[in-house]
């Protein structure tokens, strides 16, 4: 068990020095990910995980209690919480899962400038178990069992040059992610029956329109994306 300890320890607190390969492969498959619907549809889960991860931790942090996550195949989520029913908590609650992919791919990409990109795997490794502990479906619990087990073995056992890569692609998921799921949600919006969203849960909440908080939800992503390209690239083209 010390050994296992000491590896973690030792990856956590080792600064490496990427190439500009091992940024700009990643996001070339990113963005081809991102232009294939089906590879898309497999990615998004990632996305999904970051977004209840973000409700939860809004939700925990205004004093409610987490009952559960759940997962879906067609990539959406639902995160459910108890306690006092006033706006504030749960409008932020609500605001909180779209801007969460970016925000969390922003601080993935400082950690990967810092010259951290092996301690960023263990900490997704860590959140994807706090996430598991809270699922409640069996399809979630199937995706967050592959999701967790392809980030430990990364993690563990791929070499390290690709422990970077994967690093930098999942900061670029997060990032570019994030905004292609909140023009997802503008287009879902117009559709019938598309009143079910975050957004849509917020103008109920605060009686702004939720084509405002589509806005809000695309700057804040579209802001951290140009963050995110910027702390990761900066280094590599100075």
């Amino acid at each position: 068990m010390l050994e296992i300890w000491d590896r973690i320890w030792a990856d956590v607190t080792t600064d490496v020095v990427a190439s500009p390969p091992a940024a700009l492969v990643p996001l070339a498959v990113v963005v081809a990910v991102l232009a294939v619907p089906s590879l898309w549809h497999l990615a998004r889960h990632v996305v999904t995980i970051a977004h209840e991860a973000g409700h939860g931790f809004v939700a925990f942090l205004t004093g409610r209690r987490v009952s559960g996550i759940r997962l879906h195949s067609d990539t959406s989520g639902l995160t459910t919480s108890v306690g006092q029913e006033k706006r504030l908590p749960l409008s932020l609650m609500a605001f909180a899962g779209y801007p969460a992919p970016g925000v969390l791919g922003l601080g993935a990409a400082a950690l990967i400038a810092a010259g951290y990109p092996l301690a960023l795997l263990w900490i997704v490794v860590v959140v994807l178990v706090l996430v598991l502990v809270q699922i409640r479906n069996w399809y979630g619990f199937l995706v967050m069992v592959v999701a967790l087990g392809a980030a430990v073995a990364v993690a563990w056992f791929a070499p390290t040059d690709w422990r970077v890569g994967v690093a930098y692609g999942m900061a670029w998921l997060l990032l570019l992610g994030a905004v292609r799921a909140v023009v997802e949600l503008g287009t879902s919006r117009r559709r019938p029956g598309g009143g079910g969203s975050d957004a849509d849960a917020l103008a109920r909440l605060t009686r702004v329109p939720g084509g405002v908080w589509v806005a809000l939800f695309w700057l804040v992503t579209v802001g951290c994306a140009l963050g995110g390209a910027w702390l990761m690239l900066a280094g590599l083209v100075a």
